[in-house]
């Protein structure tokens, strides 16, 4: 049951993550243009070679046997998840410049008239690359090497479980909770995730 433990973790990271974010608005638009289930099997397809990729690379660095290397590699995978969790609580105008010019190609894409499925993949995977949780994927590979399907199983339902609420109780939950809570929850346990780790490096 050891592979339960980095499943769980993926997921959670994701699921999190992925709510609110400028990807899962894209996929909101999709909703009118196509299926439900063809939405989430786009995006099911992109994460698995966005998320996918970030494990199996974070993986393989963990593979490698020089010592000082996995410990600097380490050192700054959890540090870039710290940082991303404070860069969550900036406020949004200071942070639109630097998002704004990634999320206009997404939108251009978007508008392309190929198959639906396919360009939702394409999008997920534009969209996610270099992304919090593309380097929270790569970080969970160099820390779970040996669990790499559990890895990008729970990425992969963390991403499809976070857009299906969207695309299905979008409205309801919108009524009911907070997305700036959401927003906070997802930035503290990247914080949190990132100190734990930190912690474990140095006096593990």
């Amino acid at each position: 049951m050891t592979f339960v433990y980095p499943f769980l973790v993926s997921f959670f990271m994701v699921f999190l993550s992925e709510l609110g974010d400028k990807t899962q608005l894209l996929v909101l638009s999709f909703s009118t243009k196509s299926r439900a289930k063809n939405v989430l099997l786009g995006v099911a397809i992109g994460t698995f070679f966005s998320h996918g990729l970030a494990i199996l690379f974070g993986s393989k660095l963990a593979s490698f046997e020089n010592v000082s290397f996995q410990f600097y590699a380490e050192i700054l995978t959890y540090l870039s998840f710290l940082l991303f969790g404070i860069w969550g609580f900036i406020p949004k105008r200071e942070k639109e410049s630097s998002s704004g010019s990634k999320f206009s190609l997404l939108q251009k894409l978007s508008n392309l008239k190929l198959n639906y499925v396919l360009l939702i993949a394409f999008n997920i995977v534009v969209g996610e690359f270099g992304d919090k949780t593309f380097l929270a994927s790569l970080g969970l590979g160099l820390q779970y090497p040996e669990f790499k399907l559990s890895l990008i199983a729970g990425s992969i339902c963390g991403m499809v479980g976070s857009n299906s609420i969207a695309l299905f109780f979008g409205r309801f939950l919108g009524n009911r909770f907070n997305p700036k809570f959401v927003e906070i929850l997802s930035n503290v346990i990247f914080v949190v995730f990132g100190l734990v780790g930190l912690f474990c490096v140095f006096f593990d």
